[in-house]
């Protein structure tokens, strides 16, 4: 190799370069360096006249390299920003038998089971370099280190404040065999409020969620966002308001799932309301627009947090809780059980299993449903011997509920179950139990688990209360549900289906892939006496015998409960089939098992006006 330097080069400035280009440029080891224009160069090496190689510096071999200082201060760094913030409030966790974030995570995706305030035995090192055993990875566990690591240059030597990971920790995981995503509160650090590099991990792990197809899973105790650092992240286009932009994004792409596990008081209370599954967990958790401190301030009012937007409230009054769970496993549980009925999103079919026999036989379920339509049972008694056992999942068991709605098996096959349940109310639909259905039979759409009606209800409830309520603005809501779902739908006539109870209940005039009755059914604009009531009033009234007027009342409701019977009904080809009740749980396995890739079409437009 030949190379010409400066006419101004020292011979040793010549050396050098010789020197240097002949231990790292390819080559036969023979380079002449000459200075300015000289004919003659200035430096001659051969590989011959280099060194002995034993001169040289060489690297290690494999077998002795090992972590250095520096990578063992780094993992030194992780196991302190695990530790989560001032040991006094893991401390008041105890105290309040929650579990600490990390050892949520274990519970979650790990192999122990941890107690409040115990905590495992393992060195720094172990901490920084091991988690869950189902932790995929976890992003941004270095957020805002900076702003209070001992090791930054930026750190407040003088504060006592700690902000590992910001507050919020994101990430990947196995979750009984699903892979997804997931956020987690760190209540340790600032209540478990969010901040500028906290709001940012949140929605990148929503973003990505939306580039992978995976189910996102908030773990959430967050007392809102902290005020004193609002101006980098509320109103910002990438701030705290993106969250709920990206729940509306995600909504039916993939299933969104929320469990509670303390106070989430104002903007944190808007994900467990945006998720499509939100669990509670009793004497723990609660979620408010406002905390008692504003209300008060505002209202006036004096309130407990417990009494503002605990569990009872949540699950009885709003609906915004889907499941209260006893305490953190049962949490686990519950969601355990949800996902195991869901896909991972809108392009796939639910996970199907081994089929199994119902709990109760099939040939109980006539006995089970009354003949007189105005008498009370529980619906779950004719559920139990149709799907498989131990399948039924009820959802908002407390609202509204003269409606069941929940998740079941039928020969392994999941389907949404939607009810009326004649224990309660008579079955009539008030306006919480239609907001419920519709509600549960717009998610079972959204990620493709079939429909199964079982009807027997008088119709919507009337009443200048339920006006009030606004019986119709959520009648409405049901109906559209169920006209505008695309999934396999099945209606049974289990015993009464009056006014529009039938068309909530996706009748025959609701696209169901069939309508069935069993020989207690009855289909018509209203039960017997009220329609006596409306038609032969007047007719009634001019009869004084009282004999005779009870005679010819029951004349009337026997003639006219026999142009409504399922018979009639069957014979004008209004429902499909009549089913002996021992048979309906092996014609609904055939009939979904038929139309399982049956595809609807809907109007092309961009959407439906009814919320």
């Amino acid at each position: 190799m030949r190379v010409r330097i400066a006419q101004e080069a020292s011979v040793d400035e010549a050396e050098a370069i010789a020197s240097a280009l002949e231990r790292h440029v390819p080559g036969d080891g023979h380079v002449e360096v000459y200075i300015g224009d000289a004919d003659d160069p200035a430096v001659v090496h051969d590989l011959d006249d280099a060194p002995d190689d034993r001169d040289r510096e060489s690297p290690p071999a494999d077998e002795d390299l090992g972590p250095t200082a520096r990578e063992r201060a780094l993992r030194e760094e992780i196991a302190d920003i695990r530790e989560g913030g001032p040991e006094k409030y893991r401390r008041r966790l105890a105290e309040q038998g929650k579990l600490f974030v990390r050892d949520r995570l274990e519970l979650w995706f790990g192999d122990t089971d941890p107690v409040p305030g115990e905590r495992k035995a393992d060195d720094g090192a172990a901490t920084a370099g091991e988690g869950p055993s189902g932790l995929r990875f976890e992003d941004g566990t270095f957020a805002n280190f900076d702003a209070w690591h001992a090791d930054s240059p930026e750190a407040d030597g003088e504060s006592d404040d700690r902000l590992p990971a910001d507050g919020l920790i994101t990430g990947a995981a196995e979750f009984e065999g699903r892979d997804l995503h997931f956020m987690a509160n760190d209540f340790t650090v600032k209540a478990g409020s969010m901040a500028e590099h906290g709001v940012e991990k949140f929605l990148r792990m929503q973003q990505r969620a939306l580039k992978t197809g995976r189910p996102v899973l908030y773990l959430m105790d967050s007392s809102g966002g902290r005020i004193d650092q609002q101006t980098g992240f509320f109103a910002n286009r990438e701030g705290i308001g993106k969250y709920y932009y990206n729940h509306s994004m995600l909504s039916g792409r993939v299933p969104q799932i929320c469990v509670l596990y303390g106070p989430c008081i104002a903007g944190a209370a808007y994900t467990p309301v945006f998720a499509d599954f939100t669990v509670m967990v009793e004497d723990m958790s609660a979620m408010a627009i406002a905390s008692p401190r504003m209300v008060e301030m505002v209202t006036g009012e004096q309130i407990d947090l417990d009494d503002l937007g605990g569990p009872e409230i949540h699950a009885r009054h709003s609906g915004s809780a889907d499941l209260v769970a006893e305490d953190e496993h049962h949490a686990r549980d519950l969601v355990a059980q949800l996902v195991s009925y869901l896909p991972d999103n809108s392009d796939e079919k639910p996970p199907q299993t081994e089929g199994r026999t119902p709990a109760k036989s099939p040939d109980g379920i006539d006995g089970v449903v009354p003949q007189e339509p105005n008498r009370g049972y529980d619906m779950e008694r004719v559920i139990e011997r149709v799907v498989d056992a131990d399948s039924f999942f009820e959802l908002q068991p407390e609202y509204g509920a003269e409606i069941l709605t929940g998740f079941a098996r039928i020969d392994g096959r999941p389907v949404g179950v939607v009810a009326n349940q004649p224990a309660k109310r008579a079955g009539a639909i008030f306006p919480d139990a239609a907001r419920k259905a519709a509600e549960f039979v717009w998610k079972c759409d959204a990620f493709d688990v079939p429909l199964l009606y079982l009807c027997d209800t008088p119709g919507f409830m009337a009443g200048s209360g339920v006006e009030k309520e606004g019986i119709l603005e959520a009648g409405k809501k049901m109906i559209y549900a169920t006209s505008a779902a695309t999934v396999p739908k099945q209606c049974v006539v289990v015993r009464k289906a009056y006014g529009a109870g039938i068309y909530a209940m996706s009748g025959p005039a609701y696209d169901p892939e069939s309508t069935l009755g069993l020989p207690s059914g009855e289909i018509a604009i209203m039960g017997p006496e009220a329609a006596i009531n409306a038609v032969y009033a007047n007719k009634l009234s001019e009869i004084d015998d009282p004999d005779e007027r009870e005679r010819r009342e029951r004349e009337l409701r026997e003639a006219y409960r026999e142009d409504i019977d399922v018979h009639r009904m069957a014979s004008e080809v209004v429902i499909d089939e009549i089913v002996p009740p021992s048979d309906l749980r092996e014609e609904l396995a055939a009939r979904f098992a038929f139309y399982e890739t049956v595809e609807k079409e809907r109007p092309d437009k961009k959407h439906g006006t009814v919320l």
